[in-house]
């Protein structure tokens, strides 16, 4: 299938590792003119010198603090000034603390506002205009099953990632006689830092190993394992492509078959 992706400029935040990372080595593949973004300039650094290793490709990168509007006006006119008005955005932006209703206070719930939502918002404020003067763009937002299902301890990301959710339905009625489309992709368990952290947290609680957890997690899933980032990033690409030119305003599982829901 050709997707029609050569020489797109596409911008993914949390692009350093995980999902981000994934995703970025595939818009690689295609031909794209890819940019990431993330916090730590480490983090970065290594993922770069490991893609150029393997693809003689060396992506734009952007240290970004996504809570920051600055930074993240900083991010796009980078990637502007070296590759042109962006295509196609990926929001990817880290889970917040775990914790139950009663374990977190106003700051926690402020942040992941910031850090979720408001990150989500200003990133696509800044990508629309030259969207819309082109009469073309995408824009993925990474959400989590948890949209759909929501998930014990994680009361912060169930709820401003249902958020996002509602963001981009009613976004995509706004911006689609601009031939620009806004979906959602909801991950479940995947082989990430972010769950390695999750299973450490819910072992301190249970006294388990995090491998049991991770484990447990496993077989909750039908198909029996726990997905990989670049499985993830195959349905991301594909809804950039003009391929899915029709698929605007939903949210797309992509979790093994996890959640019991059938709407």
């Amino acid at each position: 299938m050709e997707l029609d992706l050569k020489n797109k400029t596409v911008l993914i935040t949390g692009g350093s590792k995980g999902i981000g990372r994934a995703t970025a080595e595939l818009f690689i593949k295609e031909g794209c003119k890819v940019a990431i973004c993330s916090r730590s300039q480490a983090n970065l650094i290594s993922a770069v010198a490991e893609i150029k290793k393997s693809y003689n490709i060396e992506p734009l990168w952007i240290v970004c603090d996504l809570t920051k509007d600055s930074d993240i006006e900083n991010a796009v006119n980078v990637v502007k000034k070296n590759f042109g008005p962006i295509d196609i955005l990926v929001n990817n932006v880290g889970g917040p603390v775990p914790g139950k209703f009663t374990d977190l206070n106003d700051d926690d719930w402020f942040y992941a506002f910031e850090q979720l939502l408001m990150s989500t918002v200003r990133m696509i404020k800044r990508v629309l205009p030259d969207m819309k003067g082109k009469k073309w763009g995408r824009i993925i937002n990474i959400t989590s099953l948890s949209v759909k299902q929501p998930v014990d301890n994680l009361i912060l990301s169930n709820s401003i990632r249902s958020a996002i959710t509602a963001m981009t339905k009613t976004l995509s009625n706004e911006i689609g006689s601009f031939n620009i489309t806004v979906n959602n992709v909801a991950p479940g368990y995947t082989l990430t830092g972010r769950l390695y952290e999750l299973a450490v947290n819910k072992a301190k609680e249970t006294g388990e190993s995090h491998e049991h957890i991770l484990a447990n997690m496993s077989a909750e899933v039908p198909l029996k394992r726990l997905a990989r980032p670049d499985e993830i990033g195959s349905l991301i690409v594909y809804l950039s492509s003009e391929q899915a030119s029709f698929i605007t305003g939903t949210t797309i599982l992509i979790d093994g078959g996890v959640v019991k829901s059938i709407s």
